[in-house]
């Protein structure tokens, strides 16, 4: 099983974990990060982390989330498949960079390009307005749902 991991604070992460959910057709659970306890990421077969970045890093909420988690999952997890999907007003690499520093720790191994959603959002009216993710970009949310579940119910990864 699937566990989609999301944060989104103006909609387009929450938009793109649902895909993401879509697209895995039952094999996955939605997880808000706030609600995340270790053994709900025990009992995953893999993980998919989707959240904004906020000043150049992810959302808070992800943050506490692995900090709550990181300690009781050390040396339990390894080689467990992960992906992302960032939400960005302009950049999105710093949120990227922060999740794979922290599950590199884990041991986990990356099963999908990184994917960053650039929202172009650059005036704070824009970047706290809620945000409408294009249906190319939730299609793509989509296919990675898929290729992730088919991959783990096929022992690929």
């Amino acid at each position: 099983m699937l566990a989609i991991i999301w944060h989104s604070r103006t909609g387009a992460a929450r938009a793109m974990a649902r895909a993401v959910f879509e697209g895995a057709d039952g094999n996955a659970r939605l997880l808000a990060a706030a609600d995340v306890e270790p053994n709900d990421l025990l009992q995953a077969q893999g993980y998919a982390f989707v959240c904004p970045e906020n000043l150049a890093s992810m959302s808070g909420q992800m943050k506490e989330m692995f900090d709550r988690c990181y300690y009781p999952l050390l040396g339990r997890v390894e080689g467990r498949p992960y992906a992302t999907a960032i939400a960005a007003g302009s950049d999105g690499s710093g949120a990227q960079a922060q999740i794979d520093r922290i599950v590199t720790g884990w041991r986990l191994k990356r099963v999908a390009e990184p994917m960053i959603v650039n929202m172009g959002a650059q005036t704070p009216e824009e970047i706290m307005a809620e945000k409408t993710v294009a249906e190319d970009v939730l299609d793509e949310c989509r296919h990675l749902g898929m290729a992730f579940a088919e991959g783990l119910s096929l022992g690929i990864f």
